[in-house]
């Protein structure tokens, strides 16, 4: 029934956009993800559906599910993710501090989170069906050392932060936080912790630092392939306690990712289509 609903959205034999040359990752696009058994397709889509069964039935799963569009939602908000002469995605430009940072009307989501934690990764994954966008992944921490703008078309633009704790740039916060505070344009913060080790010092800091700023920001839990689904479910309760005790502008739903399998990339995207006002849903129960 699941697949059925998706065959409905997706044309056979047809993609939703036209792929570059470049080599795009297999799951890319939701086309070539409705091939795969439901309950695959149902984890890639919805993660938490995964490890939903494994949660105590006394723990309230609706804090998990606020976010739940329809599969029109996310293919439409996928075609923002594609390149074409009209839509053109593409690394903008870099900046050290904010009075080099691009003056841009359009609404802008950034990530920030501790180095190694996948900011990159993630990126690169929500851009894989324009896989020529240069976005630099490296496994030695702290390869982000500035402010990296992304331009979605004239539709919104993503930046990809510095990281933070291990071999941080060291005007870490002169850089970070002038931005938070002063960027109009800025619609959400995704703020990503790794789902293998759970919440660490550093990210309660930086989750002090969003308190601060009074901006509207959002968990992401990032390498949920990296660990079993009791340390995982261990870790995501604990942040979620600290989110129900230690914040107000946090939306209460983590996203779970894996820019690897691509879980929950989908759904991703099509937060981040709606947060910036470019997909109008027709179903969740987000309010």
């Amino acid at each position: 029934m699941f697949c059925q609903r998706l065959s409905l959205w997706l044309k056979p034999g047809a993609q939703l956009c036209a792929v570059s040359r470049h080599s795009a990752h297999k799951l890319a696009s939701l086309q070539r993800a409705s091939i795969l058994p439901q309950r695959k397709l149902q984890g890639l889509l919805y993660p938490f559906s995964d490890v939903e069964r494994y949660l105590d039935r006394s723990v309230d799963k609706t804090q998990f599910q606020l976010f739940h569009p329809s599969l029109e939602d996310m293919v439409k908000a996928e075609k923002l993710f594609c390149s074409s002469p009209s839509h053109k995605i593409d690394y903008y430009t870099s900046a050290e501090r904010m009075d080099h940072a691009p003056v841009l009307n359009q609404p802008e989501v950034c990530f920030i989170g501790r180095s190694n934690v996948g900011k990159s990764s993630l990126i690169k994954a929500l851009f894989s069906l324009t896989p020529e966008v240069e976005v630099r992944v490296s496994k030695t921490p702290g390869h982000t050392k500035k402010m990296n703008f992304f331009k979605v078309g004239k539709a919104f633009t993503m930046v990809d932060m510095p990281g933070y704790g291990h071999r941080a740039p060291k005007d870490f916060v002169d850089m970070v936080e002038p931005y938070l505070e002063t960027r109009k344009n800025l619609e959400r913060t995704f703020l990503l912790v790794d789902g293998s080790v759970g919440v660490q010092k550093a990210d309660l800091i930086a989750l002090e630092m969003c308190e601060e700023m009074r901006r509207p920001y959002v968990m992401v839990v990032t390498k949920i392939d990296k660990c079993g689904h009791g340390a995982l479910l261990t870790n995501l309760l604990n942040l979620q306690e600290v989110v129900k005790t230690q914040s107000t502008g946090c939306f209460p739903q983590p996203f779970l990712v894996s820019s690897q399998h691509f879980s929950g990339i989908y759904l991703l995207r099509c937060f981040i289509a709606h947060v910036t006002g470019r997909v109008q849903l027709s179903n969740t129960s987000l309010s």
